[in-house]
């Protein structure tokens, strides 16, 4: 898949689901039960035991079903890694240069962590398809619509305090996706099995990034 390609799966699907357990056992579970309800783009990070083996028998298994990236990527050795092991885009909380130039040495989607102005422009002037606001929840949709208005080139994805009651109004700000953790996959949910509601969770997610970008057509 070229990068342009997993570039507009992302923004068409709208919605990042950022997958962080304490053990991968229900990680493939937890793609299925988001896939069906409408989020097929799934970032595992690295902070989960074993995420470089999940990503590989994860892609093997579903295919291009599911769009897998690697999260809380810190520097480009562990980037690398996690391309070889399958993953279409990478992740970080932080910008790292090298890491967006071995992305795209790979064709894969860079989206960097930045969280002031100054950083967002150097990230996509460095070459960032996609640029992670982080923690959002610390900025608020005001933040992306005043950030964009000097800045309107830059494409923003808002993670951190990410929900299905503000996830909209993140849209209508002007990002181009959200990314959101435990929103919508609680550890708790997982531990109980209770995939279903996963499942709402993700439906929901993808109604309300839906209903604002037709009410901002």
């Amino acid at each position: 898949m070229t990068r342009e390609r997993i570039l507009e799966r992302i923004v068409n699907c709208g919605v990042i689901a950022v997958v962080r357990l304490s053990s991968s056992s229900q990680l493939e579970r937890v793609a299925d039960a988001i896939r069906e309800g409408g989020v097929d783009v799934i970032e595992f990070t690295m902070t989960t035991p074993g995420a470089l083996r999940m990503i590989e028998e994860t892609a093997s298994r579903l295919g291009d079903a599911v769009l897998l990236g690697a999260g809380t990527v810190l520097d480009r050795e562990t980037a690398r890694a996690c391309i070889m092991a399958g993953a279409q885009f990478v992740v970080s909380p932080i910008l790292d240069f090298p890491s967006i130039e071995v992305c795209h040495r790979y064709d894969k989607v860079a989206i960097p962590g930045t969280f002031t102005p100054t950083e967002l422009l150097r990230a996509w002037e460095a070459g960032a398809d996609l640029v992670k606001v982080f923690p959002a929840s610390c900025l608020g949709p005001r933040f992306i619509k005043d950030v964009l208005a000097p800045l309107p080139q830059v494409r923003l994805v808002p993670t951190g305090g990410v929900s299905k009651e503000n996830a909209g109004e993140y849209i209508r700000a002007g990002a181009v996706a959200v990314a959101v953790g435990s929103e919508l996959v609680n550890n708790k949910l997982v531990q109980q099995g209770n995939f279903a509601q996963l499942t709402e969770n993700a439906r929901a997610l993808v109604e309300a990034v839906r209903s604002a970008r037709a009410a901002g057509v």
